[in-house]
């Protein structure tokens, strides 16, 4: 499957227009791509949710969609992204419109669903998207896959979820009524610190499942600089680490959205 194989929507909010792609029928998962945006590999993750019986959404809010993600396409794609009127401040906080316009579309994506809700996977640069999500009721399942923002320099944006104190009681509010919560990472990912997930299980609780997948792991081919956990790092070797948070991920999303 290719990316011609989904339907283009475009979908504006508060004056910003991104390209939504879009294919399936079932309960709907709105996919916020990883820098440098829809890769091949992000494209492979959608295929298998759709496989799954689910449907997929995948703004293109930055990068060349179906691009290949090299190294300078990435370093571009980072720098365009943190100088924008959207993303630029998401070094210190998430109330950005990024979010607002996210929020916007997963209110569109549950009136066209319907159901309980939708599920929601950010990866890296928009991996704690998935918290601002709850802001809103449309989103029932969110999935933070590497959470990297805010950029972690210094203590306090190491423990940093990048949101305030009362969008964080409200998204633990949320959590608390059954809206749980996964998260993924590498343990020596230096872009998502262990005090970040330490600041979701002492906000969340038990609402937070935290897979957190040894790096390095010389048994299983994983290095020291292992980040993308369902992307360009994933194994489909059966007991392979990788493989079974992607299968929790799976199990997570369907139990969530999907009521027969």
């Amino acid at each position: 499957m290719t990316l011609e194989d989904f339907r283009v929507e475009s979908f504006t909010h508060n004056g910003t227009t991104h390209d939504v792609y879009r294919r399936g029928d079932g309960p709907c998962v709105l996919v916020a791509a990883e820098i440098p945006g829809i890769t091949p590999e992000v494209i492979r993750f959608s295929e298998e949710l759709l496989a799954a019986g689910l449907s997929v959404a995948m703004p293109s809010m930055y990068g060349v969609p179906g691009k290949e993600p090299t190294s300078l396409h990435t370093i571009k794609t980072i720098v365009r992204a943190c100088i924008s009127r959207e993303f630029h401040a998401m070094a210190t906080r998430d109330d950005q419109p990024a979010t607002e316009w996210l929020r916007a579309l997963a209110r569109k994506l549950h009136a066209d669903h319907g159901g309980p809700g939708i599920g929601f996977v950010g990866m890296c640069f928009t991996g704690g998207f998935g918290l601002a999500m709850l802001l809103d009721d449309a989103v029932v399942a969110p999935v933070l896959s590497q959470p990297s923002m805010p950029f972690a320099i210094g203590k306090k944006r190491r423990a940093s979820v990048g949101l305030d104190d009362q969008q964080l009681a409200a998204v633990a509010e949320r959590a608390a009524d059954g809206c749980a919560v996964l998260g993924l990472r590498f343990t020596s990912d230096p872009m998502v610190p262990a005090d970040r997930f330490a600041t979701l299980r002492a906000t969340l609780g038990d609402n937070f499942v935290g897979v957190e997948i040894t790096s390095p792991d010389p048994e299983h081919g994983i290095k020291k600089s292992a980040h993308s956990v369902l992307t360009e790092e994933r194994s489909d070797t059966a007991g392979h680490p990788t493989k079974d948070s992607f299968d929790q991920v799976m199990s997570f999303l369907t139990g969530r959205l999907q009521t027969d």
